[in-house]
């Protein structure tokens, strides 16, 4: 069965096209084995054997201006890859409870906050998924194209293999970019949704990041924040003796904003992408802290399996022309959508701390899942 991953860089006028015709994507079982390999990788939340790291090793590739790209001629086999995935590892066939979507949520709010009243966590993040039945007919081609048109300062991926099924994701969050010795990690945590005239305004800077001065931050988001910024910096002090931090900043994403910062450091060994990608993975923006105590939690505790939620996908020291100008972007897995043969799951998540209201964290998730709601609704 052919695998594939489509993408679309924030900001970029070309997509591209990976494709591997013979084989399965190669299962990687730990972080250390990227170190020197390859290709467009596919990371779940936690590696298992029923959710492995995936390694699609491309023997075609190709890179098209937007709109151009035609899957349907490129893939033979897409008729029958768009109606199969991973239907037996849907999250709903791992839920302990069959309660309705928002007395679920409070009941795992109930136990993951408690447990940073009691002191346990500094932070730690909860998540949910939802189903939505297909209303029309909309070739997962078509979905891409509409999340390229809608957002362009994300990161827009179309992943199919044999392990994972198919996923569409649109995620504003770097795990780990660069080439050679120059790299860059963002610490991207708090949310707010834009309203009113703060819609309109759609004026990036050179860097890509559309900056606002006028948004005013709760300290609840602040602290959010910081959590995952000084996180990344005490990772990266073991792989780097040169980092520079900007930040933090008010950055959009789709309908929300977030605080970010930027790290750009210079890689002393690049022969240790994988240790970096251990040390960053999960970062405290979908995980928690303590990071070992908050990953165990979430994986006994939460409703559903996050499956390729809150993963990292995106290809790995690629280049169109000559390996020393191989280049690596890799993303972590938010707003996404697994797409199954009748429907669609989307997945969603927030960062809790004491001063948390249920509320408003269930909020949160609402807005946050509007962005895959957006596309196939419309």
């Amino acid at each position: 069965m052919t695998s594939f991953a489509l993408y679309r860089l924030p900001y970029q006028t070309t997509q591209t096209l990976m494709v591997q015709h013979e084989g399965q994507p190669r299962e990687l079982k730990s972080f250390t084995e990227l170190n020197g390999k390859n290709g467009f990788v596919m990371a779940p939340f936690a590696v298992s054997p029923d959710q492995p790291m995936l390694l699609i090793e491309p023997e075609e590739i190709k890179i098209v201006d937007s709109g151009e790209c035609r899957v349907e001629s490129l893939l033979p086999q897409w008729q029958t890859v768009q109606v199969t995935g991973a239907v037996a590892n849907s999250p709903f066939y791992t839920l302990s409870s069959q309660l309705p979507n928002r007395a679920r949520y409070h009941i795992d709010f109930s136990n993951f906050h408690s447990n940073l009243l009691n002191g346990e966590f500094q932070k730690i993040v909860l998540s949910r998924c939802v189903q939505e039945k297909r209303r029309e007919e909309q070739s997962p081609l078509t979905l891409f194209q509409k999340a390229c048109d809608m957002y362009p300062r994300m990161f827009i991926s179309l992943v199919y293999t044999p392990q994972s099924g198919m996923w569409l994701m649109a995620t504003p969050e770097i795990l780990l970019e660069g080439g050679g010795n120059d790299w860059h990690t963002i610490a991207l945590a708090g949310t707010m949704k834009l309203e009113g005239e703060s819609l309109s305004f759609d004026s990036p800077p050179s860097q890509g990041e559309m900056r606002m001065t006028d948004i005013t931050w709760t300290t609840k988001n602040i602290q959010e924040q910081r959590y995952v910024a000084t996180y990344l910096m005490e990772c990266l002090e073991h792989f780097s003796s040169q980092i520079t931090e900007e930040g933090p900043y008010t950055a959009r994403a789709a309908n929300l904003v977030h605080l970010r910062s930027d790290f750009n450091f210079v890689m002393e060994d690049t022969q240790r992408i994988g240790e970096l990608i251990r040390s960053l993975h999960p970062t405290p923006a979908v995980c928690g802290l303590p990071k070992q105590q908050a990953f165990d939690f979430i994986r006994r505790n939460e409703s559903q399996s996050r499956q390729y939620y809150s993963g990292f996908s995106g290809p790995l020291n690629l280049s169109p022309d000559s390996p020393k100008d191989a280049q690596t972007h890799l993303f972590v897995s938010l707003r996404c959508m697994q797409i199954l043969a009748d429907s669609y799951i989307l997945y969603a998540g927030g960062g809790l701390l004491k001063d948390s209201v249920e509320e408003q964290e269930w909020e949160e998730t609402e807005e946050k899942l509007e962005t895959m709601r957006l596309l196939i609704e419309n």
